[in-house]
């Protein structure tokens, strides 16, 4: 047996004014994509706003569904779209947020394991990094690439 250690890298932020300016209006547009959430059940409103390396930021948000689990994360819902909307674009950064009750959560909300995993894929087509931005209130975290939320992606197919 070898016991292996496993290392992720991330930077942290006490509130969005710290971020560089990039990373700020990504994550004020994230934040914006809140409001746009449909979700009368969990009255957890998720945005996300997705940097296209043509320039283009397109948005997502939860959309939720009475037939549990039709409804769809955020991120996927951002990332599906700029898909089929500009296949060619590399996705070169997302930002999540999530509010609740009016309120932007203190703690940023990560994406589930099946958005890491699209997240993974679409970094992987693009051969090119894709950053990642949690947004909190009271903390902010930074990612640089799919693989530091995700370190055991799924690519056995390849």
């Amino acid at each position: 047996m070898v016991l292996k250690e496993l290392n992720i890298r991330f930077r942290e932020y006490e509130n969005i004014s710290e971020l560089a300016e990039e990373d700020r209006l990504l994550a004020e547009e994230a934040v914006k994509a809140t409001a746009n959430s449909y979700s009368p059940y969990s009255r957890f409103h998720v945005g996300a706003a997705l940097k296209l390396s043509n320039g283009k930021i397109v948005h997502g948000s939860n959309q939720e569904n009475i037939a549990y689990p039709s409804g769809l994360c955020a991120e996927r819902t951002a990332m599906f779209y700029a898909s089929a909307e500009y296949p060619d674009a590399g996705m070169e950064a997302i930002a999540i947020a999530a509010s609740k009750n009016g309120q932007i959560c203190e703690m940023p909300a990560t994406p589930c394991g099946a958005c890491r995993q699209v997240m993974a894929e679409y970094q992987d087509k693009s051969g090119r990094q894709m950053k990642i931005i949690l947004v909190g209130s009271k903390k902010i975290m930074i990612f640089d690439k799919v693989d530091d939320m995700l370190p055991f992606i799924f690519d056995s197919l390849k």
